[in-house]
């Protein structure tokens, strides 16, 4: 009789094919049912012959924004088996979120931007369907048609705002703030990253705005982390406060929240999907994104955020390291105050000393394989982030950086 032993090593040399042999202490029991083989999982982006790149640069939406969390990814996926209705969800999540946050009501949005038109358009509609129905269409309809906000703080997504209709007016000063406001005014619109450059900051906006009645929104969309900007704006005073879910908070780059006092939270939902007859019906926003948004926040709430800080300053230093000798070249970890708030390492150059532009930088670490993408650009600059680096990737952007740079120098 073959020995279990020796079958084993018989067997041991035979492709798998089919089913396995199984054995138990007494020798060989027989044949185990062919078990089903899972393929490797396709790589579409290869197959569609996109490349893939590490971002170095940060939460750009041309670029995707961030990666999703396991735990968000979770949530999306087990959220798609199940039918549900929309509004119930919808109800069910923006309470979570509320208590999450500690603000009166959220609900969870096609992006900051969508956050924007759709709490722009609860001011001018209230909870009242028809008025809904006519937006953008203004003229005769009773409603409001003006917004202020600094002209210090336009930024191109304030078209999110005048696709209600309404028309921006642009103010620089209190005094002028205080002129601009009349019977048609309906909002105030608030660039949080741009605070320091206006005239007119957060609590003078909020002071004059509560003086006069004139609801007030608050842009946020980059401004997370640090984490307590989360509850930040509500607590401070603002109606209405709008956050991106694809940047720091790591949720569906599609996804975002719209926060703030419930009469404007209700209002919003009036022009929201499923509703069809409203400017937000395009701004559908799916199940498994509503949930995952909610699963992001709870991920993003409980994380250890000074380990997070950590391993972003560890990264970016070893970046810096490797360039540090090159002379003519200026390195420095800075944080911005407003938005983005990470550790940005910003480099600088004489370009009689290192010979390339920041354009030629940033083209020459995208050609390379593995692509890398980094910000900034034009003559002599770029920044690189780390906030958005799997775990190893910061010593290939520091090779890759290193070597183009020692080359360049002189």
């Amino acid at each position: 009789m073959i020995s279990r032993r020796r079958l084993i090593k018989q067997l041991s040399a035979l492709p798998l094919v089919g089913g396995l042999m199984s054995f138990d202490v007494a020798g060989v029991s027989g044949l185990l049912q062919p078990e089903a083989v899972i393929p490797p999982a396709r790589n579409y982006l290869q197959e569609l012959g996109v490349r893939t790149f590490i971002n170095a640069a940060g939460t750009y939406t041309s670029m995707t924004g961030s990666l999703m969390v396991d735990e968000v990814k979770q949530a999306y996926m087990g959220t798609s088996e199940d039918f549900v209705n929309i509004d119930e969800l919808q109800d069910k999540v923006g309470e979570r979120i509320a208590s999450l946050l500690g603000c009166e009501a959220a609900t969870v949005t096609s992006g900051a931007a969508s956050a924007i038109t759709l709490g722009t358009a609860g001011v001018l509609t209230g909870t009242d369907p028809e008025k809904a129905a006519k937006l953008p269409h203004l003229a005769g309809t009773g409603m409001k048609t003006e917004v202020i906000m600094q002209r210090k703080h336009y930024i191109e997504y304030a078209h999110a705002i005048e696709n209600c209709g309404v028309k921006i007016v642009y103010v620089d000063t209190r005094e002028e703030l205080k002129k601009a406001i009349n019977k048609n005014t309906a909002m105030y619109y608030f660039v949080n990253f741009l605070n320091y450059e206006g005239q007119i900051q957060w609590d003078g906006v909020l002071e004059v705005c509560r003086e006069h009645n004139i609801p007030t929104m608050i842009d946020c969309a980059a401004d997370v982390p640090p984490v307590e900007n989360l509850t930040k704006y509500t607590d401070m005073g603002f109606d209405m406060v709008c956050f991106s879910g694809g940047k720091g908070l790591r949720g569906p780059q599609s996804a975002g929240v719209l926060l703030g006092k419930k009469k404007y939270i209700d209002a919003a939902r009036v022009s929201a999907p499923p509703r069809g007859n409203t400017i937000g019906r395009g701004m559908k926003v799916n199940k498994e994104e509503i949930v995952a948004m909610m699963v992001a926040i709870e991920s993003y709430l409980k994380r250890d955020h000074e380990k997070d800080w950590a391993l972003w300053e560890s990264q970016v230093n070893l970046i810096k390291d490797s360039i540090d000798d090159i002379s003519g070249l200026k390195a420095t970890i800075d944080v911005p105050v407003l938005a983005n708030v990470v550790p940005t390492l910003n480099l600088s150059w004489d370009t009689k000393k290192v010979k390339i532009s920041g354009d030629e930088l940033k083209a020459e670490m995208r050609k390379g394989h593995p692509s890398i993408e980094i910000a900034g650009g034009g003559k002599n600059s770029v920044s690189i982030t780390t906030w958005m680096l799997k775990p190893g990737q910061e010593r290939i952007v520091a090779s890759r950086l290193s070597d183009i740079l020692h080359q360049k120098s002189i």
